[in-house]
């Protein structure tokens, strides 16, 4: 762990915005610069918990999503579209999950064009692992409950305004 610095960062930086005349984006300045550096808590703490099984989030993403499904299969283009990444990104993903025995790339049945990513047995086992590894750091995020809460809805009202999601309708059922 990094040695304690003896003043917030990110408030030093809101001051001197401020002091320089920017007042009308010391706020919002303030905002991102948090949220990236708790980005980075929390990815460092789920990074420790996935080292000793070779995954990194994203691996365990995806991992994650196909184990959800009924079958441990899923059209590659409803991965793209559920996982909210560039499609190159999921590809590399696949590519080294595949490489690893994690999971297989099938043709789909009914389109020619289309790849179904389907869950090997080392790759269920493997997700098992890492998401008990994860519920350990879910289980204490380092906020109390409310607080945990009320941060949620609060990302969640700036996702959907930003255009990241609408309210389904209906609930779509499980996968």
């Amino acid at each position: 762990m990094a040695r304690r610095l003896p003043v917030d960062p990110i408030a030093e930086a809101r001051r001197q915005w401020v002091a320089h005349g920017w007042d009308d984006a010391a706020d919002g300045m303030t905002v991102v610069t948090s949220v990236i550096r708790a980005h980075q808590l929390l990815m460092a703490s789920i990074d420790r918990a996935l080292k000793p099984l070779d995954l990194t989030f994203s691996r365990f993403e995806m991992l994650r999503l196909l184990a959800f499904t009924r079958e441990g299969r899923m059209p590659m283009a409803s991965a793209i579209a559920r996982l909210q990444v560039h499609p190159t990104s999921v590809t590399n993903t696949v590519e080294r999950l595949a490489r690893d025995g994690l999971l297989t790339r099938e043709a789909h049945p009914t389109d020619g064009r289309a790849a179904l990513l389907v869950l090997t047995d080392a790759g269920r086992s493997r997700v098992d692992d890492a998401t008990d590894a994860l519920n350990v750091v879910f289980r204490d995020p380092g906020l109390a409950p409310a607080d945990a809460t009320e941060l949620v809805r609060i990302i969640a009202r700036f996702r959907k305004a930003a255009g990241d999601f609408a309210d389904p309708s209906p609930t779509p059922d499980p996968l």
